[in-house]
């Protein structure tokens, strides 16, 4: 007791000479060091710690759990410790897992090879929260012998190994790799299993040096396989003693999610839950890094003071919760730690600091000239580069036809540079992709001076798309026309060619015609009428009014935009054709788009003006029907909309095939009037259509002609658009014989709509 006091004094005038911060960590750490099992229970069986959560007793409630209890036998010396209910000895308690006394199953023969004993191996766990780990593995020592394991608790598995040899002096020392040893390794979760062996020879052959045959499951690396183990008649208890089996342990079957909810929770502070990997469930509590203790069991985890323990800096250690951090003195620089730079006077001349300091600025000065040189490289490939492309994407063919033109570029476009449309297009990002067609994709910019473009990416062409592409540079350059696309300019120098148009921001007619028209209300039979007038006056012009006559070749409502105001703009000259003024017909290889393609230039590749006719009266009719231009869900008779849009007028069914809006909103005269001017574009011979001068003027004509000259009264007309709708079984053009005519060429009674349209088709005006 004397003894006693006097260290706590001792203890207590060393306290007082240290910080109050060092002073509770020192009582902590003591606390930790004491703490590792309930108050009132044992920690020790003969050598073997016991920490909690195991505990020495049976029902006792030093451990967690019943299955955690550890019988102490103190009829052995020293003591031995057991699983409680098994009897399976104890070694160690280690942090994830216990070693226990092996079990060996043998069988051993005389010479002539009757059996002498037979051991077999039954090792349970039972219901406990143990299992057999993977660490273990299945071992089989002897020259003439099999043996097999079988799991059949926590999870079923069969295995076997065997190990054959015919003499001792093949056996190598150290080695099982199947002459003399075998083994062979096990699942995780594994509780309980049965282990068999069995000779092939009943060790006749090789009685002289290896009567036995020997099974066991333990750690691997504790077992060293030795020539003379085949014949050592303690080769048994050797195993038992040295080569121990490894047991995983878990708290409970919960995970740590499910775990951490309930009121058991067994983890303390400054731990972390780690989930069991045996497959059958609980979990295990660790100490955080920086901390230690036993966290099973208050205070739990506290933290390391490295600086104490073994300080780590070479200069001023701070230690804090889970860590640490090292300081050099006023005076000293570095990063003050034994293991990196450690601290150095500021003004040290070291050699080494010279010598480092000196290979630093030697290296930058090298990657400093290095990237200098590798950019100036790099700036000339870029040029050669750009050269190269602006050759490959036609520059001196563009550089050519200018000059071979009389009167040049009338409108001057701006040369972009590659960077530019990049950067407006956010290097061609998908959001900003308008459409894609035959030639390339277009996409949306926005230009550094804020204005909006459509720029149209080529694909990657051959030798016929580049000048193709070129093609449509030169007929854009000289065209000047309100209802035309405008070209701002092109970049030659990236790898496909771009050019760079006006934005147009209400879409193609195609759009209008198929997926919003009847939902659009501005898309009236009045607008329709102006666009398809405006999209003539600018093929007009085309044709006849620009420097040189220029032929589409691919008109069709994906080729007629509409800008913010409806406006029509026709775009994409990508096929189009430049035709001298003494030339009246260009022939070409067949381009343009089925269902729009003039059948006589399919066929003689012949291309005229008139093949644009004809591809702009297929467009009349897809505004006057909202029908497809080609169709292949539709029957073979309406598959082709020009084949059977002229059908349908020569069957005197116009009205029947015309689109609900243009019924209700357009006059009888109008309907009429575009229909026969279709009619006449879609005519097979070239020579019977139109020109588009005439197609023009007639639709401008037909725009003023706006009301029916037989209606004088706002009555009349809406009888008029009503009857247009209404009257489902109605044969326009058949005159209604219960109609009564007066003298006087009136009508009397009731008159049908049929009979007035008759009257204005057939009354002299």
């Amino acid at each position: 007791m004397l003894l006693n006091m006097a260290l706590l004094h001792l203890m207590i005038l060393i306290c007082s000479l240290l910080s109050v911060s060092s002073l509770q960590f020192t009582a902590k750490s003591i606390a930790n060091a004491t703490t590792i099992t309930k108050p009132g229970c044992d920690s020790k069986c003969g050598s073997l710690t016991v920490p909690f959560p195991f505990g020495i007793g049976n029902g006792t409630g030093c451990s967690i759990d019943p299955s955690f209890d550890i019988t102490c036998n103190v009829s052995f010396n020293p003591p031995k410790a057991f699983v409680s209910g098994k009897d399976i000895e104890v070694v160690d308690i280690l942090d994830d897992h216990i070693l226990v006394k092996n079990n060996v199953g043998s069988r051993c023969y005389d010479q002539a090879g009757a059996l002498i004993n037979d051991d077999s191996i039954n090792f349970s766990l039972g219901s406990t929260s143990f299992s057999f780990s993977d660490l273990n593995s299945l071992m089989v020592v002897g020259c003439d012998d099999l043996a097999l394991i079988l799991g059949y608790e926590g999870r079923n598995f069969t295995s076997g190994c065997i190990s054959l040899c015919s003499k001792k002096e093949d056996i190598i020392d150290g080695y099982c790799s199947g002459i003399g040893c075998c083994q062979t390794s096990i699942p995780t979760g594994l509780k309980s299993f049965v282990s068999l062996t069995r000779s092939l020879n009943n060790h006749t052959n090789v009685s002289s040096f290896n009567p036995c045959g020997y099974a066991f499951l333990g750690e691997p690396d504790k077992f060293i396989f030795k020539s003379s183990d085949l014949s050592n008649s303690t080769f048994r208890n050797k195993v038992i003693e040295e080569v121990p089996v490894v047991i995983d342990w878990v708290i409970g079957n919960d995970s740590c999610t499910v775990a951490k909810k309930s009121a058991d929770y067994a983890c303390g502070e400054n731990s972390v839950c780690v989930d069991s990997k045996t497959g059958l469930g609980g979990y295990r509590c660790s100490c955080k890094p920086g901390y230690q203790g036993n966290p099973y069991i208050s205070p739990g985890c506290i933290d390391i003071n490295e600086c104490e323990n073994e300080n780590p800096c070479d200069g001023i250690c701070n230690n804090f919760p889970g860590g640490y951090s090292c300081t050099c003195p006023h005076g000293q620089i570095g990063d003050g730690k034994k293991d990196g730079h450690g601290c150095i006077p500021k003004n040290s001349k070291s050699p080494i600091l010279q010598l480092s300091l000196g290979l630093c600025f030697g290296f930058l000065a090298l990657v400093i000239s290095a990237t200098w040189i590798y950019l100036g490289i790099k700036r000339r490939r870029l040029i050669r580069l750009r050269e190269t492309f602006f050759q490959k994407n036609g520059g001196l063919m563009l550089t050519q036809k200018l000059r071979s033109n009389e009167g040049g570029m009338q409108y001057a476009a701006k040369i972009f540079t590659a960077a530019e449309l990049e950067k407006s297009t956010n290097n061609y990002a998908e959001d900003r992709i308008l459409g894609r067609g035959g030639y390339g994709t277009v996409y949306k910019g926005v230009l550094p001076d804020k204005r909006v473009v459509a720029i149209k990416k080529s694909r990657t062409m051959d030798v016929s798309q580049i000048e193709l592409f070129i093609n449509e540079v030169i007929i854009l350059s000289e065209v000047n026309h309100r209802n035309v696309v405008k070209l701002l300019g092109c970049c030659l120098e990236s790898e496909v060619p771009l050019l760079v148009y006006e934005y147009i921001s209400k879409g193609t007619l195609y759009y209008h015609i198929h997926d919003g028209g009847d939902q659009t209300r501005w898309f009236s039979w009045e607008n329709r009428l102006r666009i398809a007038s405006e999209a003539a006056g600018a093929l007009t012009y085309l044709h006849s009014a620009a420097s040189t006559p220029v032929i589409h070749r691919d008109v069709k409502s994906t080729n007629i935009l509409l800008d913010e105001n409806y406006t029509a703009k026709i775009s994409d000259f990508g096929a189009s054709r430049l035709v001298s003024l003494d030339q009246t017909q260009v022939t070409t290889l067949v381009q343009g788009t089925l269902g729009y393609l003039d059948p006589e230039y399919f066929h003689t590749s012949q291309l005229t003006e008139k093949s644009d006719v004809y591809s702009f009266g297929v467009v009349l009719a897809e505004l006057l029907t909202g029908r497809m231009p080609l169709d292949t869900t539709a029957s073979e008779k309406e598959r082709n909309l020009a084949a059977f849009f002229v059908r349908s007028i020569k069957e005197n069914r116009l009205f029947q095939v015309l689109e609900t809006r243009v019924l209700r909103e357009g006059s009888f005269e109008q309907c009429q009037g575009v229909a026969e001017l279709a009619k006449r574009c879609l005519r097979l011979t070239s020579e019977e259509r139109p020109t588009m001068k005439e197609v023009a003027m007639e639709l401008e004509g037909l725009r003023k002609f706006t009301k029916h000259p037989w209606c004088k009264t706002q009555q009349c007309q809406d009888e008029e658009s009503i009857g247009l709708i209404t009257e489902q079984t109605l044969d326009l053009y058949a005159i209604n014989m219960n109609t009564n005519f007066m003298s006087n060429g009136e009508f009397s009674g009731q008159q049908s709509l049929d009979s007035r349209m008759m009257l204005q088709i057939h009354s002299p005006r």
